[in-house]
């Protein structure tokens, strides 16, 4: 069994449960003056002054008959309660009985996180209870007492166990006859200490808020404008009120497991029931009662003498079977001694002694302090499992008439408006025009957004069971939400079929393997016309499946959200969703329908519910990241990732409360609190996408706007506006640029072109130049050693012969050229100029074997560099100075 750590269970289990099984107040003094005041000694034994009608630490809360009805006593009250403060315990009890002269014991147990903490077993003719002692049919049973304890019976007692929210615990009160030495009555209340996480009205409230700022964000981006498809586009990346409804299903319908659910799960849970339609109208409530059998008083709990009860074994045998006097300890005498300080009764709330005191429960809900199936999560909001179907049922229709009669009434604003000139004539004029189409459209989107709510009720209600009326009204919404739904969503996709002249071809879907994260094996499915032809051969495996290819060039009919007349008809289903995701919804319906098989269905296998579930949700949040079906980025983060992650933790988590497994309370416990701060940390995410979102929707309807304020948004609405023209397109981005793979080397010579050097003054015109053949050497590149040494000899050759092209004393070339000298030159020849003749009249070389036609003589001068500007040098060397300097060279070069 789970017991709680660091600290000793029976300790602190024999002190709490004196504290909770009896009743709010404290040890009070009767010669305060203040009525509304008591006096007593707290845990360091010092006086103090308390409110009479402050809360205690510990107390009970609603309380029923846990012998089904079957107790021979009505009680009408049964509180108890623990005050920290002064170290008291209070005890209330009032009741009303059939029997006649019967002397009675009385048993009080607390239960805490699946253990029994405390036992108190006391005669009443010993504890100032006279009503009981012995109770009579003509007097109504009264008793209250207010119970000093000690610091040592609350030592055990751990602080968490008075501020951790939604404590797990109740108190049990069996009554016992002396005379039949059986159990005549039993009765149990569910514990509390003030903290909680089911705040309906704050939490509820806060959320319903949002949830409209979203829907009439969602409406304005749909009415506002005069091109469907444009109205498409801004539409599609407002936030979805399916979505935010689906959120919301999901939490509150994760309770309707048949398993034992931990108190805080339940509590949590309930701040989203009005979503679902489990909204508690007592005259609504009081009126499906009488419809679906449930019948019953709900100011008492009891049978009230109706049958006899004999129960031979179990508890009585183990007080009756020995000594009276052993059964009743000292202490418990010692406990009950004191009276009830009276004063200490608030007299504003009635028939209730105390603002926290609980109220008999109602009938159809289950016993306080169990919370187990769907119907101990709407015990949390007193909606008995039976009118579960009926009352989500009426809650929809309401919500169907008030969006009915809400656009009508902004309708016909609009033309009141328009008529005494406060708006212009044409202001929204094609919803003004096409009115009562939206309308439709608001039903029918309405009744698409509760199609699993509707589902899980109508199943549960199937399963549940009940008179044949609530059975048959389920039975007709079941066809209505199933047949209507489904026919909607499969016509809606034949007919973008038939129309839109889509033809049918043969495919495979290949199983192509690879790693998350570099080392988790998994496999992708990828169509075959999408891989290569290798890769094709390289899969885990394959599977034959179809195609449909779009047949013609008509933009219009090609693109879904271009077809106007698709988007009036079907706009509802398809508008959120990608271009070529636009049948998501069809997956949708089938999706929620078995869903809500196993959660509604399958009410009686709870290892059906949920493993199925859990499986279920894994292949369908796999599914929905692979279709990755949403246009609008904030649509696709909540219903693909925020979602699909909360309903497989949750899930996963549901697991660990299965009997079989036998987990401890405390574990459960955990286990819950973990599944609330997921569900959290995604309602959270909600909120802030709800104000994004209106945020984008007030954007999108000034989109005609030059302007907006606040001015800085501007910039983001600029952004945005390209955003979404680059969503609704829907293609692939354009792959990344390859690298560029480096040249080597990065440049090519395809030809060389030798310049002249002073050496080759004096060569023999048709004696071939010195070719380089390195290809990386450029052009300007100063010779080597060796062909600067032939070109030396070959001059020197041509000296010593006399054959030199070049006389003695003669110029090669100017030492530079002026604009003037080439306008000369170009009258003087202009045969040469029209040759490509160079001014120097050198003709260029080019190598063997390269092509000549990329050998064409530069028209630019070659300028002969000088190694001083002085005049006094001749600018053509003598020819006894032209032989030294021959010799000198060829000496050098040997």
């Amino acid at each position: 069994m789970a017991r709680f750590p660091s600290f000793s269970l029976s300790a602190w289990a024999t002190a709490f449960l004196a504290l909770n099984t009896l009743i709010p107040s404290v040890r009070g003094d009767s010669n305060s003056e203040d009525p509304a005041t008591v006096t007593g000694a707290n845990a360091a034994g010092d006086t103090v002054t308390l409110l009479a009608d402050r809360y205690p630490a510990l107390y009970t809360g609603n309380f029923g008959d846990c012998m089904g009805g079957q107790s021979l006593i009505n009680l009408t009250s049964f509180d108890a309660a623990y005050y920290a403060d002064n170290l008291t315990v209070l005890f209330n009890l009032a009741g009303t009985t059939n029997l006649m002269n019967e002397s009675l014991m009385l048993h009080i147990s607390v239960e805490a996180y699946g253990e029994d903490r405390f036992d108190l077993l006391w005669n009443p003719c010993n504890s100032n209870f006279a009503s009981l002692c012995p109770m009579n049919a003509s007097v109504p049973i009264t008793g209250r007492a207010s119970i000093p304890v000690s610091e040592s019976d609350v030592s055990g007692i751990p602080s968490i166990a008075l501020s951790i929210p939604d404590f797990e615990g109740s108190a049990i009160l069996r009554i016992f006859s002396n005379q039949t030495q059986t159990q005549i009555g039993c009765f149990q209340a569910v514990m509390r200490n003030g903290a909680s996480f089911s705040h309906p009205a704050a939490i509820g409230s806060t959320l319903g808020v949002f949830t409209v700022i979203a829907l009439l964000a969602s409406f304005a981006t749909a009415i506002y404008g005069v091109s469907v498809p444009h109205i498409r586009t801004h539409y599609a990346h407002s936030l979805s009120v399916l979505v935010l409804f689906e959120v919301f299903h999901s939490i509150f319908f994760s309770g309707a497991l048949s398993v034992n659910w931990p108190s805080v799960l339940a509590a949590w849970w309930s701040n989203f029931a009005w979503s679902a339609g489990m909204i508690n109208a007592n005259s609504i409530i009081g009126t499906l009662n009488g419809f679906t059998g449930i019948s019953g008083n709900a100011s008492q709990v009891g049978g009230a003498g109706s049958t006899t009860i004999n129960n031979n074994g179990g508890l009585q045998q183990q007080i009756y079977g020995r000594a009276m006097a052993a059964a009743i300890s000292k202490r418990s005498e010692e406990l009950v001694g004191h009276l009830y300080d009276k004063r200490a009764v608030n007299a504003t709330t009635g028939s209730r002694l105390f603002e926290w005191a609980g109220v008999p429960v109602s009938p159809g809900l289950p016993l306080p302090g169990t919370w187990v199936g769907f119907a101990g999560e709407l015990s949390v909001v007193d909606i008995p499992a039976a009118d579960a179907f009926m009352t989500g049922f009426l809650w929809l229709l309401i919500l169907i008439v008030i969006l009915v009669a809400a656009t009508v009434a902004f309708k016909w604003a609009l033309e009141g408006l328009a008529a005494i000139k406060f708006i212009k004539q044409d202001r929204l004029a094609l919803f003004r025009s096409h009115w009562l189409g939206f309308v439709a459209i608001i039903v029918l989107r309405t009744m698409f957004i509760a199609f699993p709510m509707m589902m899980i009720l109508t199943l549960f209600q199937f399963s549940y069971g009940g008179p044949a009326g609530p059975i048959a009204i389920a039975a007709i919404i079941f066809l209505i939400f199933f047949a209507g739904m489904l026919g909607l969503t499969f016509y809606a996709c034949f007919y973008r079929m038939r129309f839109g002249k889509y033809e049918s071809s043969p495919e495979r879907i290949h199983f192509k393997q690879k790693k998350i994260m570099k080392f988790i094996p998994w496999v992708t499915p990828v169509r075959e016309s999408q891989l290569e032809e290798p890769e094709r051969t390289k899969t885990a495996g394959s599977l034959s499946f179809f195609k449909l290819d779009f047949v013609g060039n008509d933009v219009e009919s090609q693109n879904v959200h271009e077809n106007v007349a698709y988007t009036k008809r079907f706009g509802w289903l398809s508008a959120r969703y990608r271009r070529t995701r636009w049948w998501f919804f069809t997956f949708w319906v089938v999706y929620q329908f078995v869903r809500a098989c196993f959660i509604g269905g399958a009410r009686g296998s709870p290892n059906a519910q949920v493993f199925g579930l859990l499986v279920w949700e894994i292949i369908a949040f796999i599914a929905i990241i692979i279709i990755n079906p949403f246009e609008g980025r904030r649509n696709t983060a909540l219903a693909v990732w925020m979602l699909g992650i909360s309903k497989v933790v949750t899930a996963g988590l549901t697991v660990a409360f299965l009997p079989q497994y036998g987990v401890g309370r405390i574990i459960t416990t955990v286990f819950g609190i973990i599944i609330i701060i997921a569900q959290a940390f995604m309602v959270i995410g909600v909120l802030i996408l709800i104000v994004l979102g209106a945020i984008s929707s007030y954007m999108s309807i000034t989109r005609n706007r030059e302007t907006i304020r606040p001015h800085n948004l501007e910039e983001i609405r600029m952004k945005y506006f390209g955003h979404l023209e680059e969503k609704a397109a829907d293609v692939p981005p354009p792959p990344p640029p390859e690298p560029e793979e480096p040249k080597e080397p990065y440049f090519s010579v395809n030809t060389v072109r030798r310049a002249p050097k002073i050496e080759d003054e004096d060569v023999v015109p048709d004696m071939p130049m010195p070719e380089t053949h390195d290809p990386n050497r450029s052009q300007f590149s100063l010779p080597n050693r060796q062909s600067r040494s032939n070109s030396m000899a070959h001059s020197m050759r041509s000296v010593n012969s006399g054959y030199g092209s070049v006389p003695f004393g003669a110029r090669v070339h100017r030492a530079s050229w002026s604009s003037r000298d080439f306008q000369n030159f170009q009258q003087q020849h202009p045969d040469d100029v029209s040759r490509n003749n160079s001014p120097i009249g050198t003709p260029a070389r080019s190598f063997s074997g390269h092509n000549t036609a990329n050998t064409s003589v530069s028209m630019t001068p070659l300028v002969r560099p000088s190694a001083s500007n002085s005049s006094m040098r001749p600018s053509t060397p003598t020819r006894d100075t032209q032989q030294q300097h021959a010799h000198q060279r060829m000496n050098h070069a040997r």
